[in-house]
């Protein structure tokens, strides 16, 4: 490039890759940059092209052109090298100035979505900033350039981002220019010094300047500052605090983006131009005519040029100020060159910059390096920074475009806006999800949440951020409902929810796994209850079952090992396979018909279960049970067993034993013939002989109410057989026929009393002891001697009420507890056990369970086998089920409005046939 060339500003790209060939009476001599930068409105002139007009005193740019051609709507930089002056103005314009901004306003077009023209706007503003840190990086002096007189605070803000982008790029900068022909302090610092930023703004038509005198019309005594000059004043504290604040300057400027001085000048103020621009291109012109008569005859160039200029201005009557001042003004005022020649000087003096203040103030490196040491080092850095054309510093562009992230939390403004906008409707979202709302809850529950949550979220959240962070809310209200609130769709067997989130059941062999999607975990609710074993002797904690295995079966097992595992026992039938992998019978046919509707919900609360019986009726109920039908209780009003009859099972459907098929379910009256399950919930044990039980001291157990371990008495007649009662049998199962009445004796024949006379009937009697145990959840045991009462023995002697009335009553499944404790919540407590000590004597005690754990017409749950015969001289204990489960769903406990009548275990549990024996073997009783 020829000096010729130079007339016209080329743009730095050009200039660098440019072979510039300088003079070579310059050639050796130091060159100071200046950048120019800043905003623009929509004025006749572009405000930064002039002033560098004014500064090099040429028409370098049309004031009334456009922007060339096909230029892009980024950040560009225009270079004009004053070679007789030793300055090279770097001129940045940008979307900040009107006509760059239409420019990409055009680029956009019309179907552009709002969030697409954002990202176009926030890419034009990170390249904006890499073109300014590109000129903070190579010039000692900047012109920040605004329209009006007001400091936009703005560019705190964007000297901040820049710092931050400096301090992430610095490394990277260092290694572009490691090779450069600079000295050490300026590879360090990818600078030649820290540059000074000079602050220059136009005044607007608001604020005018007199042209006359200030100081009552009297040109002599003017006053000391002007208008201006005051406002230059002000807005230089203004700039100066607010940088201060932000930690843009410190005391130490070698760390500084920037640095102002701190006795100079630092902001000028432009006066309002004349709204003629023909006079205002005429006073110019008689500016530099005057200046060009009183210049010498000796052509002066470079800093002297500059010091004449500046006498030449102060004299009287010339007009040197652009503004067209009058004389008054014009001593105390300043032009804009002489403004920034000041600088100037200092820099091509090699004085350099000593801004820093503080105590101990260090000073800051300086280098005034000559045009082809500045470019070397300009080029580096225009392709590490900007072009990105040299494949060598490809990589190194590559990690500087990723660092300009740290850019978006101090320019993007809007989205900044936008997302605290939207943080702060967030947590109202939230509340608004979870108000009113349960622990454990269903999609659609969730699902009415979440729109509640959306119309609370769309109300306050505006902006860019808005379809984010509306998926955000949609993700952390699905968290928080499949963290731990998602309910499983199960409940256990005392009615209780799983508080495990959506999961799977773990199959056979296969351990609990939590990080599986789903989790494969068991059900649990949290809820735990004490249980004794099947023998009662001893008390475990039991988690809450969910499966009817686990609670009539595999709870006991284990208290089996430690416990009950050697006793005596009877064991009822269960399924025997035949094959290696046997199957669950279909339980569709085996359904008979219920009565009432045929929804299977109805078995989940125990006040609409189901039955698993034909549409049967009192009589064919009772003759399910083995009862004789006057003791049918509220089916029939008669107690007495003289019409006792055998048991008839209602009609079922009839199949043969299976070996390959078994009961998924439990035992009752609905299950089909030939059937058995894989385990029995039900347990009959043998604690020890007869004598091992003590009627002076009851139970001898854990967790017994005090008083309330005793068992009653039941005294059964056995009759011998004489001549004359040959051949009569009278059943003795504790009917009210069987005992007399109080205060009579027996009359025999002759109409005496008592007493064994020749030829009349003698009888013994034989005492068992039957006890109905109640266990609630918290382990508290008591035996109850009627429906409503509780066995209560205070002193010596064992209880006192006989067992009749036990024995001749349906027994309440459920009872409250006598413990209440302090909840409002009613505790029940559970039929869990019958001891039947039987002593050693001819006597044959039958034992038949039936449980009906729920309204009519809910089934009858019995053992798998009917009507067991106890041995003698033994103390047996009948373990009745935790919970009672049908083919359709479990029978749930009571609810507190449900009435405990309907669960009852029915009458004729325990049944003693009147043995006759004959008259030779009474002795042996």
């Amino acid at each position: 490039m020829k000096e010729a060339g130079m007339s016209v500003p080329v743009s730095v790209g050009a200039l660098l890759q440019a072979d510039l060939q300088e003079d070579p009476a310059y050639r050796d001599d130091g060159l100071c940059v200046v950048g120019v930068f800043g905003k623009s409105n929509m004025q006749v002139g572009p405000l930064k092209e002039s002033l560098l007009n004014t500064l090099a005193d040429k028409n370098i740019f049309p004031m009334f052109g456009s922007a060339e051609d096909g230029g892009s709507a980024d950040s560009l930089i225009q270079a004009f090298y004053d070679q007789e002056n030793r300055v090279l103005y770097l001129l940045l314009s940008s979307v900040c100035d009107s006509r760059q901004l239409l420019r990409a306003c055009q680029s956009l077009g019309a179907d552009t979505s709002h969030s697409d023209a954002h990202e176009v706007w926030k890419g034009l503003e990170r390249q904006h900033c890499l073109h300014l840190l590109y000129m903070f990086s190579v010039c000692h002096i900047l012109l920040m350039v605004h329209p009006n007189q007001t400091f936009d605070v703005s560019y705190d803000r964007l000297f901040r981002a820049m710092d931050a982008l400096r301090q992430k790029v610095l490394p990277l900068i260092r290694a572009a220019i490691k090779d450069c022909p600079v000295s050490k302090e300026w590879k360090l610092n990818c600078r030649p010094c820290p540059p000074r930023l000079l602050f220059v703004f136009q005044m607007n038509g608001t604020l005018k300047i007199p042209n006359g005198s200030e100081s009552g019309g009297n040109p002599e005594k003017p006053k000391k500052h002007s208008p201006r000059r005051r406002l230059q004043h002000a807005l230089e504290d203004q700039i100066y605090r607010i940088f201060r604040k932000s930690r843009v300057l410190t005391n130490q400027s070698s760390n500084c983006l920037f640095t102002v001085p701190a006795n100079q000048a630092f902001v000028y103020v432009i006066p309002t131009a004349d709204e003629d621009p023909v006079s205002s291109l005429l006073i110019q012109l008689r500016s530099n005519c005057i200046l060009t008569d009183q210049e010498p005859s000796v052509t002066v160039s470079g800093p002297r040029k500059y010091q004449q200029m500046r006498r030449s201005a102060r004299q009287p009557g010339s007009g040197g100020d652009s503004g067209g001042l009058s004389v008054v003004s014009q001593l105390v005022d300043c032009s804009l060159k002489e403004f920034l020649w000041q600088h100037v000087e200092l820099v091509q003096t090699k004085k350099g910059f000593d801004d820093s203040e503080g105590r101990n103030p260090q000073p800051s490196h300086f280098e005034l390096p000559n045009y082809t040491k500045w470019a070397s080092v300009a080029s580096k850095l225009h392709q590490v920074l900007i072009s990105n054309t040299d494949e060598e510093l490809a990589e190194l562009a590559a990690k500087v475009q990723s660092q300009v992230k740290v850019l978006d939390g101090f320019l993007d403004a809007d989205s900044k806006f936008s997302e605290n906008r939207c943080q702060k409707a967030l947590p109202l979202a939230h509340s608004a999800y979870q108000s009113n709302l349960p622990h454990n809850y269903t999609t659609t529950v969730h699902k009415n949440q979440l729109a509640q949550a959306l119309r609370v979220y769309s109300q306050h959240a505006r902006g860019v951020a808005f379809q984010r962070y509306a998926l955000q809310l949609h993700e952390d209200c699905y968290k928080f409902w499949s963290n731990g609130h998602q309910l499983c769709e199960e409940r256990s067997l005392t009615d209780q929810h799983c508080v495990h989130k959506f999961h799977l059941l773990p199959q056979p062999g296969e351990k609990p796994d939590v990080d599986h999607n789903p989790p494969i975990l068991n059900h649990n609710s949290r809820g735990r209850s004490t249980c004794s074993c099947n023998c009662g002797r001893k008390q475990a904690p039991r988690e809450d079952p969910f499966d009817v295995q686990a609670a009539n079966y595999d709870f006991y097992q284990i208290l089996e090992e430690k416990c009950c595992g050697k006793l005596e026992r009877i064991d009822f039938p269960v399924f025997q396979p035949s094959t290696p992998d046997p199957a669950p019978a279909s339980n569709q046919a085996q359904q008979p018909p219920c009565e009432g509707s045929g929804d299977a919900e109805r078995l989940k609360e125990p006040s609409t279960a189901q039955s698993h019986t034909p549409g049967d009726t009192s009589l064919s109920l009772a003759l399910s049970l083995g009862q004789s039908t006057d003791s049918l209780g509220p089916y029939g009003d008669g107690d007495g067993p003289e019409n006792q009859v055998q048991p008839k099972r209602p009609s079922l459907i009839d199949r043969q034993p299976s070996t390959v098929e078994y009961l998924p379910g439990m035992m009752h009256s609905g299950c089909a013939k030939g059937l058995l399950p894989k385990f029995s919930s039900w347990s009959l044990v043998k604690l020890g002989p007869a004598k091992s039980y003590n009627c002076h001291t009851g139970l001898e157990q854990p967790g017994f109410l005090p008083g309330s371990s005793f068992l009653l008495p039941w005294d059964l007649v056995i009759r011998s057989r004489s001549d004359e009662d040959a051949g009569l049998s009278e059943p003795l199962d504790g009917g009210a026929s069987s005992w007399p009445a109080p205060n009579k004796s027996l009359i025999g024949k002759r109409g005496s009393t008592g007493g064994l006379g020749r030829s009349r009937r003698r009888d013994d009697m034989a005492r068992v002891f039957v006890g109905f145990e109640y266990e609630d959840s918290r382990g508290r045991r008591f035996i109850s001697c009627g429906p409503d009462k509780i066995v209560k023995v205070m002193g010596p002697g064992g209880a006192k009420d006989p067992a009749t009335r036990v024995l001749n009553t349906d027994m309440p499944l459920y009872i409250p507890s006598p413990s209440q404790g302090r909840g409002l919540k009613p505790h029940f407590a559970q039929m869990a056990r019958l001891f039947v000590v039987v002593p050693d004597a001819p006597l044959e005690v039958t034992l038949n369970p039936q449980v009906q754990p729920g309204a009519p017409p809910c089934p009858v749950f019995h053992p798998e086998q009917t009507d067991i015969v106890l041995p003698p001289d033994g103390l047996w204990v009948l373990r009745f089920p935790f919970s009672y489960v049908t083919d359709r769903g479990p029978c749930y406990p009571p609810k507190e409005n449900q009435p405990l009548s309907n669960y009852k275990v029915l009458r004729g549990i325990l049944r003693a046939p009147r043995l006759i024996l004959p008259h030779s073997e009474l002795s042996v009783i």
